[in-house]
């Protein structure tokens, strides 16, 4: 037998090699080989089987030198390199992720044992819950595709019925999927389903915080081919599972699930078509699901359940407050109302959750009296500021000089917003409001420490801290009985970022960072600051959400972005900005040739510069391809001759961020 292999290593070439008549099991198309190259041992993908040398190989191939483990998944090559061609992209980078994990599993780990039936118990549902659950159980024992959206609002005990299939599925020696958008939400949720669950349930974290004696006894359970519940963002998706009988995507609607680094997966895209390919149910749970979900729901004939009733306390009081308002205050950034309060809820030792939508930087220009934004009229976004007062659409190219004036109240040039507010600043502004108040913050740079950020959830639930200032971290999956207020600081900074999906990202965080409010109690208050009126503050109540989606679709429809057509980013990278410039414009002009010469529905947008243009020197540009089938798109990208650019190309559909 001899095998056509990809090098993990990143070379390029497919290697032949001989496989030793020795070995007592064969590879197989998708099994992973240790392979001699020069002087030493590296890991290869196997892409081909042949069981004679090939006529034009006149010389002794070298053997192969070992087979590595790895769970019989029959699926799973299948899987990945329907991921591989959506990405444009070689199967071989998919397995390259797993590459870490496959180094630290050799130890093998002991005392493996089958998950115990006898230990779960019947979970108390609600009628609604129930109604979920009664759909999906059946089909966790009888396996069917079923994409199942779950819309249950803030605080409605989604939760629980994860739980409940979850358990389901265990007791019938199925793996269960559980994807969550960050690693500091993974990591809550695998500690409450500790807690909650039976000791000996066989529950496991998949991420960049898991320690590598963990990931060694997951993959002894996936060697054995156990039943085991595993918890995390990207990875998880990825690994191959051969008995996998449910998936659960929780914060469906989140952007935090596609990756940052290329190949860009988004790993609940790749969930669904992995539940698909497996033929299994799988749930998108949100209380604020994406668009494009609900988009399917309509198109697709998905399953959709509702939870409409908070499983204790009330929906929360909302306030709209403007930051443009004359009335005298103590601090531009906390109004009147949220001052007075925050001073209610001292009094009464009750919780704030102060949430700001950004770290502090903002990328568009906003008049601080009349609330007008610069934006581009070809494409319906902000433009973004450059420097040299250089406002820039992101994604037509669009270029103009920053006025020195507001363009509708005719206010100078001190009235315009550059910056917006950082968490650091707000603390600042918190302590000399409230001199008294014990306050701590919730940002990137304090959850990153996870013990320190372990210590502060603590003080929330012990009610030793008064306020929480955060940013998206506190927005989700943190229930926090105390809290009675949340004030939200400019609640449409969000709105006006570059992106297509701009509002709707901005509503679904809005709506819940709001329902962190309340949740055990029936006086929650939301207080949102705006710079201006914005029709999205119409939706803020909870179960006003699915009109929001009705009336977003129209625009989509209008403007050609998704869920209604394929969107598309090519990613251009490198050292020389003129190189780049210049090869950029000639990509460009060539896919708008292709695009004619074959008649291809298509719309090609830019080149245009990004709000971060350049990363560690290395200077970027993007061009955006719009049109009706992903595969068109696909076809005119692969025509691309690698040999033309000098520049580094990145493919990502469906762009989120």
């Amino acid at each position: 037998m001899f095998i056509t292999v990809q090098l993990l290593n990143g070379f390029k070439e497919p290697l032949l090699y001989a496989v030793p008549q020795d070995w007592s099991i064969m590879p197989s198309i998708g099994s992973i080989v240790q392979v001699p190259l020069r002087n030493r041992i590296t890991p290869a993908l196997v892409t081909r089987i042949e069981t004679e040398k090939p006529t034009k190989i006149s010389f002794t191939l070298k053997e192969a030198h070992a087979l590595e483990e790895f769970p019989r998944d029959p699926h799973y090559i299948s899987f990945v390199t329907q991921l591989a061609r959506y990405y444009a992209t070689q199967p071989v980078q998919i397995i390259k992720r797993l590459k870490q994990f496959l180094k630290n599993t050799a130890e093998q780990v002991s005392n493996i044992q089958p998950f115990d039936t006898t230990h779960t118990a019947a979970l108390s549902l609600t009628d609604e819950q129930r109604a979920v659950t009664s759909f999906l159980i059946p089909h966790i024992t009888n396996p069917v595709y079923a994409p199942t959206v779950l819309h249950g609002v803030t605080a409605s005990g989604k939760t629980e019925v994860y739980k409940t299939l979850m358990m389901h599925a265990l007791q019938e020696q199925k793996s269960v999927l559980l994807l969550l958008p960050e690693v500091t939400l993974a990591i809550a949720f695998a500690h409450r389903l500790r807690a909650e669950l039976s000791a000996h349930t066989p529950l496991y974290s998949f991420h960049s915080a898991t320690s590598t004696q963990e990931k060694r006894q997951l993959w002894q359970q996936l060697m054995c081919n156990q039943p085991v519940i595993i918890i995390g963002v990207h990875l998880p998706v990825l690994l191959p599972i051969a008995n996998l009988g449910l998936i659960i995507v929780d914060e469906e609607h989140e952007t935090g699930y596609q990756e940052k680094k290329h190949p860009k997966i988004n790993s609940k895209d790749a969930a669904i078509w992995r539940a698909q390919l497996y033929n299994i149910p799988i749930v998108l749970g949100s209380a604020t699901p994406s668009v494009q979900t609900l988009y399917n729901v309509r198109q697709k004939q998905w399953h959709f359940f509702q939870l409409k009733n908070r499983f204790g306390g009330t929906f929360p009081e909302i306030k709209v407050v403007s930051l443009t308002d004359k009335t005298e205050r103590n601090n531009f950034w906390i109004s009147t109302p949220l001052y007075e309060a925050i001073k209610e809820r001292l009094v009464r030792r009750e919780q704030t959750i102060i949430f700001l939508n950004r770290r502090g930087f903002s990328f568009f220009v906003q008049c601080s009296l009349c609330s007008f934004v610069f934006t581009c009229h070809n494409c319906s976004v902000s433009l973004t500021l450059h420097a040299n007062n250089q406002l820039t659409c992101h994604y037509c190219a669009y270029t103009t000089t920053l006025a020195t004036h507001c363009l509708q109240c005719k206010a100078d040039a001190a009235s315009l917003l550059k910056k917006g507010i950082g968490t650091q600043q707000m603390v600042t502004i918190l302590h000399k409001l409230f001199p008294q108040a014990r306050i701590a913050r919730a940002d990137l740079d304090t959850t990153r420490e996870q013990k320190n950020w372990d210590v502060t959830v603590q003080k929330m639930h012990a009610g030793e801290l008064d306020i929480l200032v955060g940013t998206q971290t506190i927005s989700k999956g943190y229930d926090f009985a105390g809290v009675t207020l949340v004030g939200i600081i400019w609640a449409d900074l969000n709105m006006h970022f570059p992106l297509f999906n701009a509002t709707e990202t901005a509503l679904q965080q809005l709506i819940q960072v709001a329902g962190r409010a309340g949740r055990k109690t029936k006086n929650g208050l939301v207080i949102v600051q705006a710079m201006e009126k914005h029709d999205i503050f119409n939706y803020l109540n909870e179960i006003d959400y699915l009109q929001f989606y009705a009336d977003t679709l129209v625009s989509r429809q209008s403007l050609g972005y998704p869920p209604c057509k394929r969107l598309v980013e090519i990613e251009l990278k490198h050292h020389d900005a003129h190189i780049l410039e210049k090869e950029a414009h000639t990509l460009t002009a060539y896919l708008i040739n292709q695009k004619n010469r074959h008649g291809y529905d298509l719309q090609i947008l830019g080149p245009a510069k990004p709000p971060v243009h350049t990363i560690a020197n290395t200077h970027i540009r993007k061009i955006y391809v719009k049109g009706t089938h992903m595969g068109i798109i696909l076809t005119l990208f692969n025509t691309i001759s690698p040999h033309t650019i000098t520049s580094s190309l990145f493919f990502t559909p469906n762009p989120l961020s």
